[in-house]
């Protein structure tokens, strides 16, 4: 009997955003899969689970999905995690779930921490519908991807990187038009959380002005 593929939520920044049931599954599992064993330990190591670490990440995903396959079929339950937040959301772990469905193997994914919801509600902007992008190409196709975004009626939610949420901003007024409303969230669930909402020109001047820190989540609409 083939076991079982656990996708398991991490925090995204506070530890108490760590539910029960994840740790328990955790602690259940013959062995988990995580992007860096070192990140992983920590958080393990903080909860007290006691399970071998094998590294899953962009770099080796394709080679690690078949050998993990083979493990399920031969009975093993297996979770995998990311750094922070939900595998397979802009993380690792889409290849292992296609592979776990073309496989017929058992799966589940537990509710837990991610950083687009949080964003998405506090952000004002209607959430009835929204369309998820995640991070944008880094070069080629970003502007093409731009424009099909800026034709979208719904809200989009963005990924960006400190270093880049500068361009993006002004990429995002040159596509979408300067009456366009955004919110800007960074360090969800962590110390120094904050969201600052406005036009795009008001987002522009607030991300120049200081040096913004941690991973931020844009949520978009140029429809209101």
């Amino acid at each position: 009997m083939s076991g079982i593929l656990y996708f398991v939520p991490t925090p995204v920044g506070n530890l108490e955003d760590m539910t029960f049931r994840a740790v328990n599954v955790l602690k259940e599992v013959d062995y988990i899969l995580c992007e860096d064993t070192r990140t992983s330990g920590i958080l393990l190591k903080h909860f007290e689970i006691s399970k071998p670490l094998k590294s899953y990440h962009l770099h080796n995903e394709h080679q690690a999905t078949e050998k993990v396959i083979t493990d399920l079929k031969n009975g093993e339950n297996i979770a995998i995690i990311t750094d922070a937040g939900t595998p397979g959301i802009s993380d690792p772990g889409y290849l292992l779930a296609k592979a776990g469905a073309d496989n017929n193997i058992d799966m589940i994914c537990l509710p837990g921490a991610t950083a687009l919801i949080p964003a998405l509600v506090v952000s004002g902007l209607p959430n009835n519908e929204f369309l998820f992008a995640g991070f944008l190409p880094q070069k080629k196709g970003r502007q093409t991807k731009l424009k099909q975004l800026s034709e979208e009626k719904k809200t989009i939610v963005l990924y960006e990187s400190p270093h880049k949420i500068n361009t993006t901003l002004e990429q995002i007024r040159e596509f979408f038009g300067e009456e366009t409303k955004v919110s800007l969230s960074r360090e969800i669930s962590k110390k120094f959380e904050e969201t600052k909402r406005g036009t795009i020109n008001e987002l522009i001047e607030f991300s120049k002005s200081k040096t913004l820190k941690g991973e931020i989540v844009l949520i978009v609409n140029n429809s209101i």
